[in-house]
C-alpha cells in the first residue's frame, strides 16, 4: 500500500488484512520500489501493490512503471484516486496499471476489484486453513459510529450469511429493537464507544424491555479497550460476551457459533 496519507495507509492496511492478505505499507514512492527490489531479492514478493496516483515524490503511473522494471512480473497493480482516470488510462495501461479504484475507498470495493483481478484462492491464501465460517441466515443489529468499521463488519458477516442492519448510536439501537418483532434479530454486536448513548447504558436499555423475548436477545460488545476490567463491565451490564478491536475474524465467527447456538 503506497499513499502520501497515514490514515489511509492504515484504513486500506486494516482492510487487506480483514480479507486475509498480509499487508505492509509506505507514505512514499521511492521507498515502494526499494521495498519491491529487498522483496524480489528475499524471494518474497509482493502480490498486489495498491498506489495513490499523486504522492509527494512521483506519481502513481512512474511507480508502476518503476516496480514492474523491478519485478519483470505481472502482479496487480491497483492505483487510487479521487479524480477522474480517463485522461490517464492509456499512459496507465502502457506503464502496468490493472485497475483503478475511486478514493475514499470502501471494503466492498476493495475487494471487488481484488476479486476481478487476482485469483481468489490467493487473495485467501492467508486466511487460516482452519477458519470455520458459520452460515448463517438471520439478522444481525450492528451497533457502530463509524463508517468504516460499519462497512468492515458488514462485509465480514455478509460473508457468513447474516444480514445486517446499522445504528449509528446505542439510542438508534434501543428504538431499533422496540420496534421489531422478537426474533427479527437473532443479535446485537455492540460498540462501547458511541455518542448520545453509549453500548454499556443502550445494553442496560434493552435488558429492562417488558418483552422477555426482546429483552435476552443476545449481545456482544465491540471496544478497542480489550482489558479484563472492559470485559467485566460489559457482561455486569448484560452483555454475553466481549470482542476486541480490531475484530479477528476467527474470533468473531466463533463467538458467533458459540452465541448463536
Amino acid at each position: 500500500m503506497v499513499d502520501d496519507d497515514f490514515n489511509t495507509c492504515d484504513s486500506v492496511s486494516y482492510m487487506l488484512q480483514q480479507i486475509g492478505m498480509r499487508a505492509e505499507w509506505t507514505l512514499s514512492g521511492k521507498e515502494a520500489v526499494l521495498r519491491t527490489r529487498q522483496a524480489m531479492m528475499r524471494n518474497d514478493h509482493y502480490c498486489v501493490y495498491i498506489i495513490d496516483w499523486f504522492l509527494p515524490d512521483m506519481n502513481g503511473i512512474e511507480v508502476t512503471r518503476r516496480i514492474r522494471k523491478e519485478t519483470g512480473g505481472d502482479a496487480p497493480i491497483i492505483v487510487l484516486t479521487a479524480y477522474d482516470w480517463s485522461d490517464i488510462e492509456d499512459e496507465a495501461k502502457e506503464a502496468g496499471v490493472t485497475a483503478f479504484c475511486s478514493k475514499p475507498l470502501f471494503l466492498s470495493e476493495l475487494r471487488d476489484c481484488l476479486h476481478s483481478i487476482v485469483n481468489a484462492d490467493e487473495v485467501q491464501e492467508g486466511s487460516g486453513e482452519n477458519m470455520v465460517i458459520p452460515i448463517g441466515t438471520g439478522r444481525i443489529l450492528l451497533a457502530e459510529d463509524n463508517v468504516l468499521n460499519q462497512e468492515i463488519a458488514s462485509a465480514i458477516l455478509s460473508d457468513a450469511g447474516f444480514c445486517t442492519e446499522i445504528a449509528e448510536n446505542g439510542k438508534i439501537a434501543v428504538e431499533m429493537l422496540k420496534k421489531a418483532q422478537p426474533g427479527y434479530y437473532q443479535l446485537v454486536l455492540m460498540d462501547v464507544q458511541m455518542p448520545v448513548m453509549n453500548g454499556y447504558e443502550a445494553t442496560k436499555h434493552i435488558r429492562g424491555l417488558k418483552d422477555k423475548e426482546l429483552s435476552s436477545i443476545p449481545i456482544l460488545a465491540m471496544t478497542a479497550n480489550a482489558f479484563e476490567e472492559d470485559k467485566q463491565e460489559a457482561l455486569k451490564c448484560g452483555m454475553n460476551g466481549h470482542i476486541a478491536k480490531p475484530i479477528d475474524v476467527q474470533n468473531l465467527f466463533a463467538m458467533l457459533s458459540k452465541v448463536l447456538t
